[in-house]
């Protein structure tokens, strides 16, 4: 896969403090990935996530999209390449219909009315807004109003999207729907970040965690790797999954359980079992 977003040595504070926020970051994101950004609250995440779509721009170091330097290339520009869904929808959505806030982002593209409509049905959808066009944004559910969001980023068409504490406010359908969500995504070619506090969400939905701590990388490895290194993540002050902890306290008493969700916890319990009751008896 190829790179469509390069961070080499950023350090980023906030104007008027002497505290850095980031320190020293790099990494490397290819086309394709779906990526998880875990930490506490004020170790970089999001401030990390705001430098990678032009939002913020570094203080020190630099960041790469699509080869474009975020420092000098305007904002505008970055943001057709990295969309960026909120945390809270009402800091995004400002149009008196679902419909016109779909619309918005393809309108200021330039394109045709063609195109538009065609970007708002396939963006409505993919989020399975359908029959909400003319709906108030504000009449909607938490949950739906996140999902208008999302498909009011993804309506232009960007290379990655980045969600930002998608989770938050959902009951555990919505934490469903929209790690199914991110997973078609991922799969029809976007490349997915997510910001997320949500172990459980991480666990069944990325393929890959950077964990933040402190403005700093303290780790980036494949999903089963990071959530699996409880001593890593506690120096971060993070709870791995329930079923990471489990599997931890099963090991230390001679029963490997290597999984990640319930899905794989059964499927390992299973095989154990079977193969107990397979073995000859003596």
């Amino acid at each position: 896969m190829s790179e469509i977003i390069r961070v080499e040595d950023l350090w980023f504070r906030y104007e008027g403090t002497d505290f850095w926020a980031l320190k020293g970051v790099s990494l490397s994101i290819r086309r394709g990935e779906l990526i998880a950004i875990i930490g506490q609250n004020g170790g970089g995440k999001t401030t990390l996530a705001k430098n990678l779509n032009g939002l913020l721009k570094p203080t020190k170091g630099r960041v790469l999209v699509d080869g474009l330097d975020t420092r000098t290339t305007p904002t505008h520009e970055i943001v057709k390449r990295v969309g960026y869904v909120f945390q809270n929808p009402s800091h995004q959505i400002f149009e008196s219909t679902v419909w016109r806030e779909v619309a918005y982002g393809p309108t200021n593209l330039g394109l045709s009315e063609e195109e538009i409509e065609q970007r708002v049905k396939w963006a409505l959808g993919e989020v399975g807004l359908q029959g909400y066009e003319d709906y108030n944004p504000y009449d909607l559910d938490y949950g739906k109003m996140k999902l208008l969001t999302v498909a009011s980023v993804l309506a232009m068409k960007p290379d990655v999207i980045i969600l930002d504490e998608p989770t938050t406010g959902q009951d555990h359908a919505g934490r469903h729907l929209l790690s199914k969500l991110s997973r078609k995504l991922n799969k029809e070619g976007f490349t997915l970040v997510v910001i997320t506090h949500d172990m459980r969400f991480v666990a069944e939905t990325a393929e890959r965690v950077i964990l933040i701590s402190n403005g700093e990388v303290l780790m980036d490895g494949s999903t089963r790797e990071v959530l699996s290194s409880i001593d890593v993540l506690r120096r971060a002050a993070i709870k791995p999954p329930q079923i990471v902890q489990l599997a931890s306290e099963l090991g230390k008493r001679g029963i490997s359980l290597n999984a990640l969700t319930v899905e794989e916890a059964l499927e390992e319990v299973l095989k154990l079992y079977n193969a107990k009751s397979k073995a000859p008896r003596l």
